[in-house]
């Protein structure tokens, strides 16, 4: 196992093993791990004593399919927490090729000052001055970079967002085309990137060291099992490849569980709109793209390229979740604006999902009015521009509602609901509530779950260790469908250690010890454990759905955790 180390104070850039007690560890399970232990829970997150980590999973640099994800890791500026973003697109491959099991950047660059970080085809990491890049959107930036570096290379980068320390700044890293359309955006990580002067990091995807496999045979076999269930199945297989994840869309409206109109309905006059039908008859209608590929290791093409009539590309991967919060959430029901708007966020950097809900929170105050596409575009063009409402929308949702003294903001710890309202799927609301990383569906999808509140947080609980187990992986959440045992059997061919469900549980748990109890001692307890008031107290219109749980009962949840696990 081998660490970059990258210190933004001096500018040396050194390498080595981490401490024994890493070892076994990748992806989210690392950068929590170092967080926890390193980086004091009450620094200012963006000082020289927070640390900003990149961690493929353990399964990176390994020829297993789907297992091209990235960890980004830091003390996030937006919770105040512990916070782990996850991304896809190519960088994570590029690092774990050059036998790299985590890029560790630490302190701060001196004033004025601003630096890529480039590592070569030799695997050697320098850092070079930046300072003409500075105030440089995130497409304009890769383009630059993959003319002076060369086209080989994969590039994790902030925008104007980053640099100016917003708090809902995203870190865009290149797809297979270069485009950097993948974001690490939840928790406000680029802005932590561009406090510690940090305007890239650039890898070459030259790298030649593979992982050290034990028992190469049963780890090829596993491999191909994997891919082969992941292409057969039908969603994975089929409906991704055709949809993307806008085909999440319509069966969630018609439940009436999409929040629109800053989750005041749960369902979208405009839906049918917007949903991955009418997403990919467009594309295709266009010339556009569907079933393509944008994560180095993917073999189920989720992504599409959406472009304009003239057969432009306006925005690569138009996903649900940029959907729903560019479209529902702001009751905007025109496609071209809702790829607009999730273009400008990975050009200018900043998470879509904090982003649509700021906006939809300054609409509900009567800024603009619901529905103005226009007016939202504007919005996110002043981010920009560093306007002072710019400046409040990119520091996200929270800010938005107290500038205008509005309480109703449906957010967690800072950070936005995704496109799930808790009160149609109240399984999502305790996850919501009880991750340690703000309300965030990734941590623990619970789906359409109703019942008791204790039966609700057992399955949340479950879930939220299983999904930080998979995130050590470093395989994709939709590839789920290649089978659980045969990502065990290859992680058991890989170490040459037995390794089956007791010990995937172990893993997860750890990882959401080492979270919670980080944001225990930053003061996060689990009086932070809570859903907005209104979700509690509002029926969701039309079904008029409610909560099955009051305020207080998720205070808690995880307590067993924190008391029992051992840690990482």
């Amino acid at each position: 196992m081998n660490l970059l180390h990258v210190d933004m104070t001096t500018g040396l850039v050194t390498e080595g093993p981490p401490p024994k007690r890493y070892e076994s560890f990748g992806g989210r399970g690392l950068t929590s791990a170092m967080i926890s232990n390193l980086v004091p829970p009450d620094c200012d997150p963006f000082g020289a004593e927070n640390l900003l980590i990149f961690a493929p999973g353990f399964l990176g640099g390994t020829p297993f399919a789907n297992s091209g994800r990235l960890s980004v890791g830091a003390k996030s500026p937006l919770t105040g927490g512990i916070k782990e973003s996850n991304v896809g697109g190519t960088m994570a491959k590029a690092i774990s090729n050059h036998g790299i099991d985590a890029v560790v950047v630490r302190g701060k660059a001196p004033e004025g000052t601003l630096y890529h970080l480039v590592i070569d085809e030799n695997g050697k990491g320098t850092l070079i001055d930046a300072g003409d890049c500075r105030g440089m959107r995130n497409y304009e930036l890769a383009e630059l970079l993959l003319s002076k570096l060369g086209e080989n290379n994969a590039i994790s980068s902030i925008g104007p967002a980053g640099e100016m320390m917003l708090t809902s700044a995203s870190i865009q890293t290149t797809d297979t085309d270069g485009h950097p359309s993948r974001a690490a955006g939840r928790g406000g990580l680029g802005a932590v990137m561009g406090a510690k002067g940090l305007k890239a990091l650039v890898v070459s995807k030259s790298g030649r060291q593979s992982k050290d496999i034990k028992q190469v045979d049963d780890f090829n076999d596993a491999s191909k099992r994997f891919a082969s269930a992941v292409v057969k199945d039908g969603w994975s297989g089929q409906v991704l490849p055709q949809f993307g994840t806008a085909s999440i869309l319509a069966n969630t409206n018609a439940a009436g569980a999409l929040p629109t109109r800053n989750a005041r309905q749960g369902s979208f006059e405009g839906a049918d709109k917007i949903d991955g039908n009418i997403l990919a008859e467009t594309i295709r209608e266009r010339g556009g793209k569907t079933a393509h590929k944008g994560c180095s290791q993917c073999v189920i093409k989720c992504s599409n390229i959406y472009v304009d009539e003239a057969g432009k590309p306006i925005t690569s991967a138009l996903e649900y979740e940029t959907l729903w919060a560019m479209g529902a959430m702001i009751c905007n029901d025109d496609l071209d604006s809702i790829a607009r708007l999730d273009f400008l966020c990975d050009d200018i950097g900043l998470d879509t999902m904090n982003t649509g809900t700021a906006i939809a929170v300054a609409m509900d105050s009567g800024h603009i009015s619901f529905g103005d596409s226009k007016g939202a575009i504007a919005l996110v063009e002043s981010v920009a521009e560093g306007t002072e409402m710019g400046l409040l929308i990119g520091a996200g949702p929270d800010a938005v509602g107290k500038y205008f003294g509005n309480p109703r903001v449906p957010a967690v710890k800072g950070q936005s609901i995704a496109g799930y309202d808790p009160r149609a799927m109240p399984g999502m609301g305790v996850t919501y509530a009880t991750s340690p990383m703000g309300a965030d569906h990734t941590a623990g999808f619970i789906g359409g779950a109703s019942g008791a509140a204790d039966m609700l947080m057992g399955m949340s609980k479950s879930s939220q260790i299983h999904a930080a187990a998979l995130d050590c992986s470093g395989v994709c959440m939709f590839a789920q469908s290649g089978g659980l045992h045969t990502i065990f059997e290859a992680i058991t061919a890989l170490t040459g250690k037995p390794f089956g469900n007791s010990e995937w549980t172990e893993l997860g748990t750890n990882c959401l010890s080492a979270e919670i109890d980080f944001n225990h001692r930053a003061g996060l307890t689990e009086e932070f454990d809570r859903l907005p008031v209104f979700f509690h107290e509002e029926p969701l219109l039309p079904t008029q759905s409610e909560l099955s749980y009051n305020v207080d009962d998720l205070c808690g949840t995880f307590a067993s955790i924190r008391a029992s696990a051992g840690g990482l």
